[in-house]
Parts: structure tokens; sequence; C-alpha cells
């Protein structure tokens, strides 16, 4: 056993090193509760942690469409929303390239891809580029939800919509990539304190 040093240790002792946890899934599958258990958890430890968020833009381009009474096209929603979230996700990147510890992303590039899948378009040539050159994550956490419930999460909150088929659809399709790629998949519909320490578990898993 090394000597005491007569002191605590504290944040600076603990050694860390970039790492980056990528949490994926359907709306309200509880993605972003998930995502700030997760960077508490990672700091109790003594690492630093930071959560960023990949967003798409889709939830203000509907209250935009809704306030002006009409709506884009799926082809070109689709194509702004990429934009969107392939700017914020290289953004998220950059950030996390130089942060002394462990970047927790709520979101990714794979969310389009299903986006794309659900509404029928073609996977197309840049996010599928992207993905593949884009630094690889330590870590992929999928929390998983039945649609049922999700779908009862978002009217519950109240603050955007979506209809119970395309939470299936979406649920599939994120079912789909996650066992092709391994991802680690976690069960959202269990307690939060639950979910939250199986999401630090898989965070863990490859540190």
């Amino acid at each position: 056993m090394p000597p005491s040093t007569g002191r605590a240790t504290t944040r600076s002792d603990v050694p860390s090193r970039r790492r980056t946890i990528v949490l994926l899934g359907i709306d309200g599958a509880g993605k972003t509760t998930a995502a700030t258990a997760l960077v508490a958890g990672v700091r109790a430890t003594g690492i630093r942690a930071q959560l960023l968020r990949n967003p798409a833009g889709r939830r203000w381009m509907s209250r935009v469409a809704a306030r002006f009474g009409t709506a884009l096209p799926p082809v070109w929603a689709n194509r702004l929303e990429s934009v969107v979230r392939c700017v914020n996700v290289l953004l998220a990147h950059a950030r996390a390239a130089t942060f002394p510890g462990t970047t927790v992303m709520d979101r990714h590039v794979a969310c389009q891809l299903v986006l794309r899948s659900v509404r029928g378009l073609p996977r197309g040539r840049l996010l599928p580029w992207l993905m593949a050159r884009l630094p690889r994550p330590d870590a992929v956490i999928l929390i998983d939800l039945p649609a049922e419930i999700a779908y009862a999460r978002i009217v519950a909150r109240g603050e955007d919509s979506e209809t119970l088929s395309y939470l299936a659809s979406a649920r599939e399709a994120y079912l789909e990539i996650a066992a092709s790629k391994g991802w680690h998949v976690i069960d959202g519909s269990e307690t939060p304190e639950n979910v939250a320490l199986k999401t630090l578990q898989a965070a863990s898993h490859n540190a």
C-alpha cells in the first residue's frame, strides 16, 4: 500500500483521459435525463465531464412552420436538419478534442440516419461519410423505450409532438443499427436511478 501523503485526493490528482460517450434513442426515451445523470456520475469519480447536445433544430423548425401555417416538404426538412445536425456534431467533436476529461454527447449523426430511414428517404452520401471519418466514440449507448411509453411522456410534457407510428418505426431502426454496430442498449423503462446506474456502467465498460 503506498504511503499516505497526508492530504485528501483532489480532482487534479485523479488521472483522466479524453473519452467520448454518445447517447441515442427515440424522443421521450430519456436521453437528456440519462446524459445529465451520466455527467454527474463521472464527475463524482473525480473526472471532469461535459455534456454537449447535438440537435437538428427539428422542434424549432416545426414551431416556425406551424406559426406560418405551412410545412416544409420532407426532403427539404431533412436537408436543413442534416446541415444543422452535422454542424453541431462537428463543433461538439472539436470541443471534445480539447477537453481533458469525458464528453457526453446527447444525439449524434446516427439520429439523422434514423430520421431518413423512417421518412423513406435514401441514406445519401454525406452522413455515412461523416460517420466513418469522425473520431470513434469510446461508447455508444442506446436508451431503448417502447414507443407507447415514449409517446405518453411526450404528450405529458407538451413541448413537442410525435406520432406513435413514427416512434415505433424509429425505435425499430435504432435497435437494428445498435445490433449491427454493437452498441450498448439500456432499458429506458426502468427507474431513473437504474437507468443512470446502467448508463454509467456501460460508459465505464471500455474505460
